[in-house]
């Protein structure tokens, strides 16, 4: 199987996981986690909201970086591009461990869930720029000359 596949399965694939995880932290910090939220006092109410926002801000950013990554795949756009700073995956808030132990069990593993699938896909997008950094002039303009002869 060649490399550009290979890429190709590991984008869909991470969109995929994207995407009910979005919707898992949607239906849960919008409607099913309303008795858990109810149940908390007025702080852990407020950091409640603060980590459904930053599993939020998580997600969209691995969904933004997922599909410039697909949108390269499919040409309409240059690999060159996506190193843009505004294509490359968006920070993310870190949520503190102790707020996090102090949700309950259901938005404890959206948390990190969503925040384990940003630690993957930073790597990609990391990875991603080193390759580009280290690509030499060198090498290119070989390379370039290889494919004229």
């Amino acid at each position: 199987m060649s490399e550009p596949r290979i890429h190709r399965r590991l984008i869909d694939t991470l969109y995929i996981d994207a995407m009910v995880l979005a919707d898992e932290a949607r239906g849960y910090f919008d409607q099913g986690g309303r008795v858990d939220r109810e149940s908390l006092d007025p702080m852990a109410r407020v950091s409640f909201s603060c980590e459904s926002l930053k599993v939020t801000t998580r997600l969209m950013h691995v969904i933004a970086w997922l599909l410039t990554q697909r949108a390269v795949d499919c040409g309409e756009m240059e690999p060159r591009e996506a190193l843009d700073p505004s294509r490359r995956l968006g920070p993310a808030p870190l949520s503190e461990k102790a707020a996090v132990e102090a949700m309950p069990m259901t938005a404890q593993a959206l948390i990190e869930a969503s925040a384990e699938l940003y630690r993957r896909v930073a790597r990609l997008d990391q990875a991603q720029a080193a390759n580009d950094v280290t690509e030499s002039p060198v090498h290119s303009m070989f390379d370039r000359l290889a494919m004229a002869f």
